[in-house]
């Protein structure tokens, strides 16, 4: 018996370490099937499938994503062909796009913990693309892949030029794309709906040189102003961007509602249908490459010199003209310093990290006249935590108050940028709170269009629902006397209609009825109105006023349309208006 028992026991031990050794070998190996994993990326989660086969990653699929459709496909494409083909998840995040990318590989790292499966060797950076050729010619190459660059490469090439868009970073869009993408014309189709009268190209002038101190050339302000109306037809009947028909936004600064919004209240509705427009036409696109100089060659800009992610120094030949669009430099600090020492590294930018402002630095190189360098833009409604614009904080079109830590109301809600900015500065901490209630997002409707950001807000404590005035003054610690006084005495001003502390330029709505909503925000640099000179025909300009042959400007770039300041709205009307402006113009360079 005794043997019996020892021999069991013998058994039962090698049984148990054989069961070891398999579990193991499946921990290593990981089961076979398909399994979901999530994570939180840069605008709320995303959610993945991965089909994992004898060991290895065999597919990942996205099943959910709150991110930009436009930046993070190409974000998903590079990171999942280096995963599978390495059958490894320690992939380096791809520059401009780290928290798409971050998600994107958390939410495959969850999937393969679930499936008992770990694939983490040495860290991989994504394989870059290499060109055959390194010298390639074009009648017209465009530096920059945002709204400029895309409407000054789509107006050159229906005038017959063969071109090209050069973009350093790994996705296109730029500024226009992260944008509320609302724009401003005078006389549309939606003022014609809402039964708005009163607007007019010389009433948009007069606001615009106004919104800047005066400071715009009026030369130029004309012409956005006069063109604004064409290009945004010009979008919507061309370019096929759907616009809402029936809302409108009236940002600080503008004396009616004349802020058209396109589907989703972002710019990505613009850059998508710009880059199916461009397909179309069968332009090429080409990311990663990062222009690092003008060639100018004979009194004339001839091409660019660049370098792309592969490390390949090219030269693109450009028979016609070079168009510079590469946005301005919110997010380049030392630049900022250097012409306005107060927006150090204490402001975060609202921008992507591509707007460094090397357009305006290459041309400068070669003579170009720079303007208007010292005044840069703050938005004064941005996430605390990243410096992001806060989209659902655009409540504060349709009636939402700012208030400060003290529970008062301390600036007119439809000021200018700057005086608002600088208005949320003088108060405690540096920071403010946009209220508002149901009443009012059921006219702007910003908590259901941009649901991702605002679920994100109140995960991060930024934004809370509330049902009571009491409850909202509460959560975030303002004395609730003295905020429901203020709450009070708006009351009163929507009743009459008139705001006898501010005088706000739109209409004060009711807060007497909840549920409410609050909101932390603080100021972040959004836009430098300084760059290169143009002129009307936007020519780049020398010292001496003197076209520089060959090169052409648009967007903010340029620094010569906006002044002291930029009106909310006015970006997509100058992007669009001398992007299609240069383009046609260097087609026609001889």
């Amino acid at each position: 018996m005794k043997r019996f028992f020892k021999n069991l026991t013998l058994i039962m031990t090698f049984m148990l370490i054989l069961g070891a050794f398999a579990g193991c070998g499946k921990s290593a190996q990981g089961k076979d099937g398909k399994y979901t994993g999530q994570a939180d990326g840069k605008h709320g989660s995303i959610k993945v499938e991965v089909e994992v086969a004898q060991g290895k990653i065999k597919d990942i699929k996205i099943l959910e994503s709150s991110e930009n459709v436009v930046l993070s496909e190409p974000v998903y494409n590079k990171i999942k062909s280096t995963m599978v083909n390495k059958n490894n998840v320690n992939v380096d995040a791809i520059t401009g796009s780290t928290e798409t990318s971050n998600g994107y590989i958390n939410a495959v790292k969850d999937a393969l913990k679930k499936a008992g499966l770990k694939l983490e060797g040495d860290k991989l950076t994504v394989e870059p693309l290499k060109e055959k050729d390194t010298t390639q010619e074009y009648d017209v190459v465009v530096v920059g892949a945002g709204g400029a660059g895309f409407s000054a490469a789509l107006e050159a090439k229906n005038a017959g030029a063969n071109v090209v868009i050069l973009e350093k970073m790994p996705t296109i869009g730029g500024n226009t794309l992260i944008s509320g993408g609302e724009m401003n014309a005078p006389q549309t189709w939606v003022q014609k709906n809402v039964g708005i009268e009163n607007d007019s190209p010389e009433k948009f002038y007069e606001d615009t040189l106004k919104g800047g101190d005066n400071k715009g050339n009026p030369a130029i302000v004309k012409v956005l102003t006069d063109n604004a109306k064409g290009a945004a037809e010009w979008l919507k009947d061309y370019v096929k961007v759907k616009f809402l028909d029936n809302q409108l936004f009236q940002f600080g600064g503008h004396s009616v509602k004349r802020a058209l919004i396109p589907e989703g209240h972002t710019g990505a509705e613009m850059m998508t249908k710009f880059k199916m427009k461009s397909d179309e036409l069968g332009i090429t696109v080409k990311t990663e490459t990062e222009v690092k100089e003008l060639i100018y060659e004979n009194n004339k800009v001839v091409g660019v010199k660049a370098k792309n992610l592969a490390g390949q120094d090219l030269t693109f030949k450009a028979k016609k003209g070079v168009i510079i669009a590469a946005g301005g430099f919110g997010s380049n600090v030392e630049m900022r310093k250097k012409y306005n020492p107060e927006l150090d590294e204490k402001y975060m930018s609202t921008d992507t990290p591509g707007t460094t402002g090397d357009g305006i630095v290459m041309a400068e190189k070669i003579g170009a006249a720079i303007t208007n360098m010292e005044n840069i833009q703050t938005y004064p409604i941005s996430n605390p935590k990243t410096g992001v614009i806060s989209l659902v904080a655009d409540s504060r079109f349709d009636g939402a108050i700012l208030v400060n830590q003290e529970g008062k109301r301390f600036v007119e809600e439809l000021e200018r940028r700057d005086v608002i900015s600088k208005a949320i500065l003088n108060q405690t901490g540096k920071y403010c709170y946009v209220f508002w209630n149901k009443s009012i997002d059921d006219i702007s409707k910003t908590i259901s269009v941009h649901k991702d950001e605002y679920e994100m807000l109140v995960k991060e404590g930024l934004l809370y629902k509330a049902e009571t005035i009491e409850d909202a003054a509460k959560f975030f610690k303002i004395p609730v006397d003295e905020f429901k006084k203020t709450v009070e005495r708006v009351n009163g001003f929507a009743k009459d209609g008139k705001d006898l502390d501010f005088k706000h330029r739109g209409k004060l709505v009711s807060l007497e009825q909840g549920p409410y909503y609050i909101q932390k925000a603080v100021p972040s640099v959004h836009h430098t109105m300084g760059g290169l000179v143009i002129d009307t025909e936007t020519r780049v300009l020398d010292a001496k006023g003197q076209p520089i042959k060959g090169l052409y400007a648009a967007g903010e770039v340029t620094g010569v349309v906006h002044g002291t300041n930029r009106l909310g709205g006015n970006a997509i009307a100058d992007i669009v208006v001398f992007g299609r402006r240069a383009g046609v113009n260097a087609a026609q360079e001889k």
